[in-house]
């Protein structure tokens, strides 16, 4: 099909700004490699910019030798594996269970997980019930805190509602399935994309989760990789802050040395925390954006 002059004009601001956009986007990720490898003392001045100055993988080195970072992310990976697992094991069969329309009490039941969207318990009666619990200051607290998003609950019955077609469930209560053969033999093997999807959103905010371990956790043996990442950035700007105080020139050149290559560690440690969900991302980007898709227009 030819293209006239206009169309062609629009096709290149299109693309030029669209790759604008891509630029703007990484753009973060790529400071955040270049930082992490270049002179600690250029990185806090504001030198670097583009290209790394002095290359070198000293704060590499410094974040692998610290053993918390290693705890750490030992931690994070258990907290994400079991904290994702317990998150699907309850979004999904709800999610297949509220949409049955012949299920007693349905929209009662829908409005009792809807209504958390707008009403919380609030941070002392949660901390009292974790108390309570005994779940407090261990590693249950950060995987068995939460078990279902509510927005992810409402995309995933609407999955099950808009994608599994309903003659199939009814092919199979006339053949004889119980619901739970249903569920484990039509309803789950269909809602791969969707499960994928899930495990994502819910891997991704385990991943990332600190302001919990904060609240619950006070054994430094129990801290997430983002909760070690916040101590070091605390420790950086008390380091920076050092600097300004009044004492031995050959102390104030030792903290700022210090806190220079805390600045440049920050950096790498980000982009350490950042790298399996990189990885991670594109072996599911398809279902990723199949599930943003559900409930658009189909025609």
């Amino acid at each position: 099909m030819k293209t006239n002059r206009s169309d062609r004009i629009f096709d290149t601001i299109n693309d030029v700004l669209l790759f604008a956009f891509t630029l703007v986007m990484l753009y973060p990720l790529y400071f955040i490699v270049v930082a992490s490898i270049s002179e600690p003392s250029a990185v806090v001045k504001g030198h670097v910019m583009v290209f790394p100055e002095s290359l070198q993988l000293t704060a590499y080195k410094n974040v692998l030798k610290e053993s918390s970072i290693w705890i750490g992310y030992r931690n994070t990976i258990v907290y994400t594996f079991l904290g994702t697992l317990y998150n699907l094991a309850l979004t999904i069969p709800a999610a297949y269970v509220l949409t049955k329309k012949e299920l007693p009490g349905r929209y009662l039941l829908s409005w009792f997980f809807f209504i958390t969207m707008y009403f919380g318990g609030g941070m002392v009666p949660t901390y009292l019930n974790i108390k309570n619990l005994g779940l407090l200051n261990t590693p249950w607290v950060l995987i068995l805190g939460a078990g279902v998003n509510c927005w992810n609950l409402i995309i995933t019955r609407q999955y099950f509602a808009s994608s599994v077609p309903t003659e199939l469930y009814e092919s199979a209560y006339i053949d004889g399935a119980s619901e739970f053969r249903t569920f484990f033999n039509i309803a789950l093997p269909l809602a791969k994309p969707i499960i994928a999807v899930m495990a994502l959103y819910y891997g991704v905010g385990h991943w990332n989760s600190y302001y919990s371990a904060l609240l619950y956790l006070r054994n430094s043996d129990l801290f997430p990789l983002q909760l070690v990442l916040r101590n070091i950035l605390i420790t950086n700007e008390m380091a920076l802050t050092a600097i300004t105080i009044e004492g031995d020139v050959e102390a104030m050149a030792t903290a700022a040395q210090k806190a220079y290559m805390a600045e440049t560690m920050k950096y790498a440690l980000i982009f350490i925390a950042s790298f399996p969900l990189l990885c991670a991302y594109p072996f599911v980007q398809k279902y990723f954006v199949k599930g943003v898709m559900i409930g658009s227009v189909k025609g």
